[in-house]
Formats: C-alpha cells, sequence, structure tokens
C-alpha cells in the first residue's frame, strides 16, 4: 500500500469540520498541530503594533494514495479555500515509506479495494 501525506493549513475554528469531513472520505487519522502562524500575498494589517491574526492549526493526514485526491478536495470544500485568500492551503506529497501503520492498513484493505 502506498501512502501521500496531506498538509492543510487551516483556521482553529475550522479544524473539527475539516477532520470530520476527511473521515467521512477515508482518512484513518491526523495530527494537529496548534498556534502555526502563516502569512499569504499580503500582510496582515496591525493594531498599534500588534499583528491581528486568526490562529492556525497544521493538520498533517496520511491517506491511502487511492482516497488523497478525494480526502484533498473535501478538506478544500469544507474549509472554503477556494472561496477566500485567507481560508487555507492543503497540498499532498509522497510518502517513501512509513512504519506504524499497520492498522492503518488493515482497516483500509476492504475500501481500497472497492476503489481500485
Amino acid at each position: 500500500m502506498h501512502f501521500k501525506l496531506i498538509i492543510a493549513f487551516v483556521d482553529s475554528n475550522k479544524t473539527e469540520l475539516i477532520l470530520e469531513a476527511a473521515r467521512d472520505k477515508g482518512a484513518t487519522g491526523s495530527t494537529i498541530i496548534s498556534q502555526a502562524r502563516g502569512e499569504g500575498l499580503k500582510h496582515n494589517k496591525t493594531f498599534l503594533g500588534l499583528n491581528i491574526e486568526t490562529p492556525r492549526d497544521v493538520l498533517l493526514l496520511l491517506v491511502e494514495q487511492h482516497l488523497s485526491r478525494d480526502i484533498l478536495e473535501i478538506i478544500a470544500q469544507a474549509g472554503d479555500f477556494e472561496c477566500n485568500a485567507q481560508e487555507g492551503i492543503a497540498f499532498q506529497i509522497d510518502v517513501e515509506d512509513a512504519l506504524g501503520v499497520v492498522h492503518q492498513i488493515q482497516a483500509l484493505t476492504h475500501t481500497v479495494e472497492e476503489k481500485i
């Protein structure tokens, strides 16, 4: 089984909604890194020298490659990424090797066989 790592930078108030949508599409788990900071095309405005930023989370999802595109698209949809430039970003990268995923492989075997 081959995996992709989906990395998403999202507003923390949308994390649970995005993770629920990803699970519905076949994601078997995630790692959340809280309190990330980021900047898009335009620098955020400041007020009295303080940055006005919404808290961000970084979501890491190791997913089976046949499910990855559907999960990536549902993350973007649930997070409204295409509606507003400041909502978030998600991308996937290839994973050459992974350990500690035996239980995920067992859970995914039937789902992936149906997909193929």
